[in-house]
């Protein structure tokens, strides 16, 4: 008697039309699914994550932020690039330094979303 590893196929295909179309009309476009992809891989790096923590509690300048997480300048400024880029921070200059801030409660709100989340 021998043992297939192969997965269990259904022997009938039956698609719920009326399921798929529903579903179809609520799908954001491609391009918006890629965009959400992308900004989810931003929040893959546990060192930005730590900046945006950061964040919520004050505007700080990178010189803060590398004290605080016990890191180089030249890295901060990298990853803080990063999350400019992908517009979840925002800085301002006062004088000769740079401070950075959350762009808006949004981030703010996603990441409270997965604490939540992964603390459940």
């Amino acid at each position: 008697m021998s043992h297939s590893s192969s997965p269990l196929v259904c022997e009938l295909l039956h698609v719920h039309e009326e399921i798929v179309k529903n579903v179809m009309k609520v799908m954001p476009g491609e391009d918006v699914l890629f965009d959400l992809s992308e900004l989810f891989k931003v929040f893959g790096d546990s060192t930005r994550i730590k900046i945006l923590y950061c964040l919520f509690a004050s505007e700080m300048c990178v010189c803060d932020i590398a004290a605080l997480l016990n890191m180089t300048q030249s890295a901060i400024s990298h990853q803080l690039s990063v999350l400019k880029k992908s517009k979840l921070v925002k800085s301002r200059r006062s004088g000769k330094t740079v401070f950075y801030s959350l762009a808006d409660s949004h981030v703010r709100t996603m990441l409270d979303q997965g604490v939540e989340h992964v603390t459940e």
